[in-house]
């Protein structure tokens, strides 16, 4: 009788937690199926821009919202996207609301620290941000053509070819690349007397920093088209510069 007794108690218990196991996995998918479609959404961005939101942004607010998704990268609660249907979305046409000029290095993609997803900005890339003739054209085509609000000039600390250009570095066609940084470097050392090196990280810095609002300066003198559009109020162009060590944008005056 007892060894009857011990084993009904045994079979008892198995058949316990059985049932509290069964009670916690209702309860987890009943959690799980309570999500609403825009708690969903929000968690999972799969919405691409159309030409109507598009239209409906001012230059303004597309800065405020670069801004906005740069905040939420640097504190690590960037968007979680949803590509395969930003694919899809943007299959028929795009309507991006920015331009991004940036320097070439692979610890700034400018999507990602933008906190941006697939349609949602133009990217142009040179080692040291600045425009040339076929960057004009590329801007003029998204922003006249394409309905671009802004463009943002983005620059970083570290920039190898601002240290480049500092050192006048010849190499092969890297040599012209860093020809066009040679103005800001000529400019800063006016105003810092050297002798400078590419050791100096104040004097980089600086010219770095000269480099992105003289190229901020640069596109509209050098482009009507973009000149106008800034005159009628349809355009913004900003200039920042990127933190290696933070993931911040540090934005410099308009």
């Amino acid at each position: 009788m007892t060894t009857f007794a011990a084993a009904d108690t045994r079979a008892r218990s198995v058949r316990y937690r059985i049932l509290a196991a069964s009670v916690l996995a209702s309860g987890f998918a009943a959690a799980l199926g309570g999500c609403t479609a825009g708690e969903r959404q929000a968690a999972s961005r799969g919405d691409v821009l159309t030409a109507e939101r598009q239209r409906a942004l001012s230059p303004a607010q597309v800065v405020a919202e670069l801004q906005a998704g740069n905040q939420r990268f640097a504190s690590g609660k960037g968007t979680r996207m949803d590509y395969a249907a930003q694919v899809r979305g943007t299959a028929g046409g795009q309507f991006p609301k920015a331009v991004v000029l940036s320097c070439l290095d692979s610890r700034i993609p400018p999507e990602i620290i933008f906190d941006q997803g697939i349609g949602d900005i133009f990217v142009a890339r040179v080692a040291g941000n600045f425009e040339n003739t076929d960057i004009l054209g590329s801007m003029e085509f998204a922003t006249a053509a394409a309905g671009a609000r802004a463009i943002v000039v983005l620059g970083h600390d570290h920039c190898g070819a601002v240290k480049g250009a500092v050192d006048d570095v010849k190499l092969g066609n890297l040599t012209a690349t860093l020809d066009n940084i040679k103005p800001s470097v000529q400019a800063v050392r006016a105003t810092m007397p050297g002798p400078h090196t590419s050791k100096d990280e104040a004097f980089v810095q600086a010219v770095a920093v000269d480099n992105v609002r003289r190229t901020v300066q640069d596109i509209a003198a050098r482009s009507p088209v973009l000149a106008d559009r800034i005159a009628k109020g349809e355009l913004v162009i900003v200039g920042g510069m990127y933190d290696l060590h933070t993931g911040r944008v540090e934005w410099l005056d308009r």
